[in-house]
């Protein structure tokens, strides 16, 4: 077959074998079992460091989005980088305390925080809340008062920005759930400036993900640093702009993301002169292409109208396709001899007519039981799978060099029914 194309960092053919950096994905599949998520350690790495070297003339506070991949050895990873993270739940906080990550360097992100979750971080010490609404910063203060502490906030603007994205992963539409209008949050920055228990340190917006433009986020940027003027002129002090995440990857052949330095060039040009401290958030954009899902085919079924490629992979492991209409590059571990391709639906075992991975793919001919490699799935991939179906959630990979770790053990059924009970509400007399 002619040569794929490979999204995932570090991957390579080798005598006709996939490896990811150094190992044989035949290896791990043959030890762990399928289906099961390998990363790479190198390629997590390289794409904080591309990051930190795009961004040199200005040192952003990179803080890693905890939710495209939230396993405790990829935290480990980018805390012991340097990097601050952005959670948007109390277990994530928990996950990033867990996994070495400095809390100080950690913002709380989104839109439904609960009195739990806030007391819970006001007393771990993160950096600060990005707050949502006016309703949601009484709340922080009223709680930051009882514990006697002031609560760091910044808060989150919805600059109506188009990101040119997936109508579920664009967050700064006007019309969107997240963050406020610049003037909404012009007056609740002044109602913030007099509150006892609140300490104002940033400025927020997130226009959302797997954004391919660059004028989107400079534009958002722009109204950011305007309204940190008007604040500035009301003797209003902010600190820090956060200005989310969302830089897009590949995942296909055609997508076109800007390269880091292009896209770090236009934002340290709006930043020249000024002393904010600028603080990023992404997520996407360092994991999704350091990691692949494997999986093995089980059937090769021909129906009415087109071929099947059943694997043992499905919705509740990679749930992207069916949610989003994503593309993901699917490769054999194996390459074939010759060039011949056919349309092919490749599904997984689901009761979902919606349970694919790809559609009409012109895919290489193979047989039941060969293993087959899910590209680009670092990121919003195990952090969204679900037990649908009674599935156990696949195993966790990690490669380093020539060696890899298991770094979650596949669900047992044990765990899957861990909690639940039959529910005995004893006897009437009936039978």
């Amino acid at each position: 077959m002619s040569k794929p194309f490979l999204p995932t960092t570090k991957t390579s053919y080798r005598d006709g074998e996939l490896f990811f950096e150094q190992v044989r994905l035949t290896e791990i599949a043959d030890a762990v079992g399928t289906p099961c998520y390998v990363y790479s350690a190198g390629a997590f790495e390289s794409a904080y460091r591309a990051y930190e070297n795009a961004f040199s003339k200005i040192s952003p506070l990179i803080c890693y989005s905890v939710k495209a991949n939230s396993n405790l050895s990829v935290l480990s990873l980018f805390a012991k980088l340097g990097a601050g993270f952005d959670v948007v739940s109390g277990g994530e906080l928990k996950r990033v305390e867990k996994a070495g990550g400095d809390i100080k360097k950690t913002v709380f992100s989104g839109v439904g925080k609960s009195a739990d979750e806030i007391k819970l971080a006001i007393e771990k010490g993160i950096l600060f809340f990005n707050v949502e609404s006016p309703q949601e910063l009484e709340v922080i203060n009223e709680i930051a008062t009882g514990l006697g502490a002031k609560a760091p906030i910044s808060l989150r603007v919805n600059p109506n920005i188009d990101p040119k994205t997936h109508p579920y992963i664009s967050t700064g539409f006007k019309k969107s759930k997240f963050g406020m209008n610049a003037d909404e949050a012009e007056k609740t920055y002044e109602r913030a400036a007099s509150m006892k228990g609140i300490e104002i340190r940033g400025i927020d917006a997130h226009i959302g993900s797997q954004i391919f433009e660059i004028s989107s986020f400079t534009d958002s940027l722009e109204k950011l640093l305007a309204l940190v003027g008007k604040l500035e002129k009301k003797k209003i002090k902010i600190g820090r702009v956060d200005m989310g995440g969302g830089l897009g990857v590949r995942y296909d052949a055609g997508d076109s993301p800007p390269p880091f330095e292009k896209f770090a060039g236009a934002v340290e040009k709006l930043m020249a002169g000024s002393k904010l401290e600028l603080v990023i958030e992404p997520g996407r954009s360092l994991a999704a292409n350091a990691g692949l899902l494997l999986t093995r085919a089980m059937y090769v079924k021909r129906g009415s109208e087109k071929k099947f490629i059943v694997v043992d992979a499905a919705m509740n492991d990679l749930v992207r396709p069916a949610f989003y209409g994503s593309h993901h590059e699917i490769v054999p571990a194996k390459m074939t001899a010759g060039n011949k391709t056919e349309k092919t639906d490749i599904v997984g075992p689901v009761c979902e007519s919606g349970d694919f991975f790809a559609t009409d793919r012109d895919f290489p001919l193979v047989d039941a039981g060969e293993l087959l490699a899910v590209m680009s799935a670092g990121a919003y991939c195990f952090t969204m799978s679900s037990n649908y179906n009674t599935r156990a959630r696949a195993a966790e990979v990690l490669v380093k060099g020539g060696e890899f770790r298991v770094i979650r053990e596949r669900e047992s059924f044990e765990n899957m029914l861990k909690g639940e009970t039959v529910a005995d509400f004893g006897t009437d007399g009936r039978e």
